[in-house]
C-alpha cells in the first residue's frame, strides 16, 4: 500500500534502520498514478497484475518481473485475488557506479523480465527475488548487506543479458559484441556528462565513428529509445536534482539543463514526471519541512 502520497509523489517509508521496503502483498487495492525516487521491482506470485505507464499498459503474469526506474510515473490495477512481491530498495548510493547509471538509462522508464525474453537468467532472478523477500521478513543480522549484494547481482545479470540481446543483430561491423557494448556505454556516459550542452545527433555520431543514420539505428537498438529522447531523459533527471537545491529558480534550472525556453522545459518535465517543476519543488520542500518537524518532536 502507499503510505504517504503528496499529489503524485510517494514517500517510501523504509523498514526501520534500513533503506529497504518490501511488501508481500495480497491486497485487492488499486494504486493511483504516482512516482518515487526509489527503484521498484514487482513480481506476481499468484494471479496476474496490471501495470499502467504514461503511454502503455503491461499485464504481468505469475513470475514476470517488472523493474520500474526511479522517477517513472505509474499506476497499478489489482485483481480481486492474488499475491505479489513489491520491493523498493533505495539505490541512490549506487549512482556512483557508472554501469548502474547506464543500465538504468537503458531500462528507463521500465523493463519487463519474462522467461521468453530472458530465458537464461529469468529463473535465477525469480529465485533471488524470493530469497530477498525471505531475508527481509526474517530480519537477521547483516541481512541488508546480503540483500543489496543480491540486488547488484540481479542488475549485473540483467545488464549482461541486455547487452547480449541488443547485439544479436547483424547490423554492425565492430569486431565483437563486447566492443559494440563498450562503445555504446562510452557514448551514453558522454551524453550523461554533457546533456546540458547543445548535443547534436550528427556530432555524437561522428564521435562514434558511424554515419548519422547508422548511429541512430544502432543507438535505438542498444538503448531502446531514440537519441534525443535519451538526451531529454538525462536533462530532466539532472533538473530534478537541481530543483531541490535551495536558491535555484525554475528558469535557472531550465537554462542549466540545456533547454532553450521555459515552456519547452515545463512541457518535457510534466511529460516525464507528471507534474510541473514548480509543483515538484513544492512537494519536495513540503516533505522536508514535515520530516524536520518529526525530527524535532523526537528530540523533544
Amino acid at each position: 500500500m502507499i503510505e504517504t502520497l503528496d499529489g503524485i509523489f510517494e514517500t517510501v517509508h523504509y523498514k526501520q534502520s534500513t533503506t529497504l521496503k518490501l511488501y508481500d502483498n495480497r491486497e485487492y487495492e488499486d494504486y493511483p498514478k504516482h512516482w518515487h525516487p526509489a527503484i521498484e521491482i514487482v513480481m506476481p506470485v499468484e494471479n496476474g497484475y496490471t501495470m499502467q505507464f504514461s503511454n502503455s499498459e503491461v499485464y504481468l503474469r505469475e513470475k514476470d518481473i517488472c523493474i520500474i526506474c526511479p522517477g517513472c510515473v505509474h499506476a497499478i490495477k489489482a485483481p480481486e485475488t492474488g499475491r505479489r512481491i513489491i520491493f523498493q530498495p533505495n539505490t541512490t548510493y549506487l549512482r556512483f557506479l557508472r554501469e548502474f547509471e547506464v543500465l538504468i538509462s537503458f531500462m528507463s522508464p521500465y523493463a519487463i523480465i519474462t522467461p521468453e525474453e530472458y530465458p537464461s537468467i529469468h529463473e535465477q532472478l525469480v529465485k533471488m527475488l524470493i530469497e530477498i523477500k525471505e531475508e527481509y521478513m526474517a530480519g537477521a543480522s547483516f541481512s541488508e548487506l546480503s540483500i543489496y549484494s543480491k540486488i547488484l547481482e540481479m542488475l549485473k545479470l540483467i545488464g549482461q543479458n541486455y547487452s547480449s540481446k541488443s547485439t544479436k543483430t547483424n547490423d554492425y561491423s565492430i569486431s565483437s559484441k563486447e566492443d559494440y557494448a563498450n562503445k555504446f556505454v562510452e557514448i551514453c556516459d558522454y551524453i550523461d556528462n554533457h546533456c546540458s550542452e547543445d548535443l547534436k545527433l550528427d556530432e555524437v555520431a561522428d564521435m562514434s565513428g558511424f554515419s548519422k543514420f547508422y548511429f541512430e539505428r544502432l543507438f535505438k537498438q542498444f538503448t531502446g529509445t531514440s537519441f534525443y529522447k535519451y538526451v531529454n531523459q538525462k536533462r530532466i533527471a539532472k533538473a530534478s536534482e537541481l530543483l531541490i537545491e535551495p536558491g535555484n529558480s525554475v528558469t535557472d534550472v531550465a537554462l542549466n539543463c540545456g533547454f532553450m525556453s521555459i515552456s519547452s522545459f515545463i512541457r518535457m518535465f510534466k511529460l516525464q514526471k507528471g507534474c510541473t517543476p514548480t509543483e515538484f519543488k513544492s512537494m519536495y520542500w513540503s516533505l522536508e519541512i514535515e520530516r524536520s518537524g518529526e525530527k524535532a518532536e523526537l528530540v523533544q
